[in-house]
């Protein structure tokens, strides 16, 4: 099925619409495509992925990154069956794949009438390039450490380092990356050490002094049992000048009042549109402290109302939303997000369910997003 106008496209979604939602974000001659793939109980690996591909096809996209949640890592040897060779970034978080009824599936970042260049680091690919909307991407991930055997923190730091390695490959920096996501193996029992290594990174490599990534820092077995995986998402300018700026939240305080170091959020201005990246946001008070202890209901319907005063700051809405993913400590806790949207009247949105552990012991709940609205008309 074509897609060159509106029409075609609105028929294309309505045509997955119940396998999968696919937001189209057209940037002149190129169009990106935010796509999420939730899997039913009974769907296999294998199915959902030949579906993703076969859309992609459709839509005369190649992939540049995909994250996978819920599924056995084993089932990524149905990856080439779907895509062939795969030169994009895989980030595999199989954490709650043991549940009776796991949390999972797929979201991927296409591209169409674009190029896009792989990032390989010692034959593997953990990045593609591309431009779009006057900008130059590269998205990392699935980013493990090479020696598992060190210490976690060790780990990290190797990461890092991987990090500024794939970004110098790329002819970027650390002071073009937006936001980073990562996914650490029974975070709970680490996340100060994981902290402690981020932020004596970012002083010695001077981010500090200039823009603080948004981030996810969430729980995340992955297959080879490494202490973390972890991606990025960085820019900088191709045909236009972008200056990418830190957004605060207004029912928060900032992140590094209580040692983490992230934006609550990063707002980048492209040729056509607004993108704002949402960090990972829970149930927290202005003060830093968590707050609706025990109560996942509670914990979802600030996290949202949070959510909600970020998006009205930047003059922004839930339509505006092109993906999004609601973390659970709990899998069972999972219709509550049906039930906090009817009752806050937010849209149905491109949502994915993840089985994991939150930040803090005693937090149940906890949401990132992307938004990308198209600038106004003068």
């Amino acid at each position: 099925m074509k897609c060159s106008n509106g029409t075609a496209m609105h028929a294309l979604e309505q045509h997955v619409n119940q396998e999968m939602q696919i937001i189209p974000v057209r940037c002149g001659d190129v169009s990106e495509y935010c796509i999420t793939a939730r899997a039913a109980l009974d769907d296999s690996f294998n199915a959902i992925c030949g579906r993703l591909a076969d859309a992609m096809r459709d839509l005369g996209a190649q992939p540049v990154s995909m994250e996978v949640f819920g599924f056995p890592g084993a089932d990524a040897a149905g990856l080439p069956g779907a895509f062939g060779d795969i030169t994009f970034p895989v980030t595999w978080v199989e954490e709650g794949c043991d549940q009776a009824a796991p949390l999972r599936g797929i979201q991927a970042w296409a591209v169409a009438h674009a190029p896009v260049e792989p990032v390989v680091i010692n034959g593997s690919t953990v990045g593609c390039v591309f431009s779009s909307d006057g900008a130059r991407f590269c998205r990392l991930g699935g980013l493990v450490p090479p020696d598992i055997a060190k210490s976690r923190s060790a780990q990290t730091h190797a990461v890092f380092e991987m990090m500024m390695q794939a970004l110098e490959i790329a002819d970027m920096n650390f002071g073009h990356v937006l936001r980073t996501w990562f996914y650490n193996t029974a975070m709970l029992e680490w996340y100060d050490d994981f902290n402690a290594v981020r932020t004596t990174f970012f002083r010695e490599h001077n981010v500090f002094d200039g823009l603080m990534p948004a981030s996810t820092g969430i729980g995340g077995r992955n297959a080879i049992g490494a202490a973390l995986t972890a991606g990025l998402l960085a820019a900088k300018a191709d045909t236009i000048d972008i200056v990418p700026v830190e957004v605060g939240s207004p029912m928060q305080c900032p992140a590094t009042d209580y040692g983490s170091s992230f934006s609550r959020a990063v707002e980048l201005q492209t040729a056509r549109h607004r993108r704002l990246f949402i960090s990972g946001t829970a149930s927290i008070a202005p003060n830093g402290a968590s707050v609706h202890i025990g109560d996942t209901e509670a914990q979802a319907a600030l996290t949202m109302q949070v959510v909600q005063a970020i998006l009205e700051s930047r003059d922004m809405h839930w339509r505006d939303v092109t993906r999004f993913i609601a973390y659970f400590k709990n899998p069972q806790d999972a219709g509550v997000f049906e039930r906090i949207s009817a009752a806050q009247g937010i849209p149905a949105l491109p949502v994915l369910f993840a089985n994991t552990d939150i930040c803090r012991h005693d937090l149940l709940f906890e949401v990132e997003l992307d938004v990308i609205a198209p600038l106004a008309q003068g």
